[in-house]
C-alpha cells in the first residue's frame, strides 16, 4: 500500500497575509508558509490564488515558479476557479517530482477541469457535487460516474482522478458525517484514490476542539480508504495521527525511529 498523501492547504488567498504577498509579489511570505508545511511532512502544496479574475495566469505563474525553483521541483495543487491561470501554471511546471493537480472538477459547471487535467496530463480533484451539497450516497455516485466518464473519454488514467466526497461541516450537519466515510468505502472498494478538505469538517468549532475533532475523522477516513486529504500539516495532532495510521496499515514498514 501507498503511504498517505498529504496536501498542505495554508499558501491560499483568504489568508490576509498570503493575499497581500499575492498583490505585491512578496515572496518570503509565501516561502515561510511551504518550508514550514515541508517541514511538518507536505508532499504537497496547494496554492489557491482565489478567483484570480485579473492577473491570474501571470500571479499562477509568478506563484509556480517562485516555489518549485526554491523547493526543488516540489509538486503543486493548483486551486482556482480561473481555468486559464490554472492552465498558466501548468505551462512553467516542472513535474519531476510529480504530476501537478488540478483543484478542482465537479459534476457541474467545472466538469470542463477534467478536459484541461487530461490534456495536460495532470491529476484531478473530482469533487462529488453538482449544485450544492449532494442529497445522499446515492447522488455521490451519479457525479462520480459522470465525471469517470468525461476523464475517460478524454483518455485519462483512472489514478489520476481523485474522487473527493466532500467533506462537510459536522457543526450543522452532524448526521451527513457516517454518510462520507461510506463514500470513502465505496470509492475505496471501487479502486479509487480520493481526497478532500478536511478541514471544513471543524470549521465553527472552539480552536480548542478542532485538532481533536480532525484527527478522529482523519483516522475513521483513513480507515475508509483515503488516500489523501487537503490538511493543515502544521497540526501536529492531525499530523501523528496521519504517521500512526501509516505504521498500523503497514504503508510504513521501518518506522523505528518513529516507534
Amino acid at each position: 500500500m501507498a503511504k498517505f498523501i498529504i496536501i498542505g492547504e495554508r499558501i491560499h488567498c483568504i489568508s490576509p497575509t498570503i493575499r497581500e504577498a499575492m498583490d505585491t509579489r512578496n515572496p518570503e511570505p509565501i516561502l515561510q508558509r511551504a518550508r514550514e508545511q515541508l517541514d511538518a511532512g507536505a508532499q504537497y502544496l496547494d496554492v489557491n490564488i482565489g478567483p484570480a479574475e485579473s492577473g491570474g495566469e501571470e500571479l499562477m505563474k509568478w506563484a509556480v515558479t517562485l516555489l518549485q525553483e526554491h523547493f526543488d521541483n516540489v509538486p503543486l495543487s493548483l486551486d482556482t476557479v480561473n481555468q486559464k491561470a490554472i492552465e498558466a501554471g501548468i505551462s512553467v511546471y516542472n513535474r519531476s517530482k510529480g504530476k501537478p493537480i488540478v483543484n478542482s472538477a465537479d459534476a457541474g459547471d467545472r466538469i470542463r477541469n477534467i478536459d484541461l487535467a487530461a490534456s495536460q496530463d495532470a491529476i484531478i480533484i473530482a469533487l462529488c457535487s453538482k449544485q450544492g451539497v449532494p442529497a445522499d450516497n446515492d447522488e455521490r455516485m451519479t457525479y462520480c460516474q459522470e465525471m469517470l466518464e468525461r476523464g475517460m473519454e478524454h483518455g485519462m488514467d483512472a489514478m489520476d482522478m481523485w474522487f473527493d466526497p466532500l467533506f462537510l461541516v459536522i457543526k450543522g450537519m452532524q448526521e451527513k458525517m457516517p454518510e462520507t466515510l461510506e463514500a470513502i468505502r465505496m470509492f475505496t472498494d471501487m479502486g479509487f484514490n480520493t481526497t478532500g478538505g478536511l478541514s471544513n469538517i471543524s470549521n465553527g468549532m472552539p480552536r480548542h476542539i478542532r485538532p481533536i475533532m480532525d484527527s478522529a475523522v482523519l483516522a475513521m477516513a483513513i480507515q475508509c480508504g483515503l488516500t489523501s486529504a487537503i490538511v493543515n500539516p502544521c497540526d501536529l495532532r492531525l499530523m501523528e495521527t496521519i504517521k500512526s495510521c501509516d505504521v498500523v496499515l503497514g504503508n510504513n514498514l521501518y518506522a523505528d525511529s518513529y516507534l
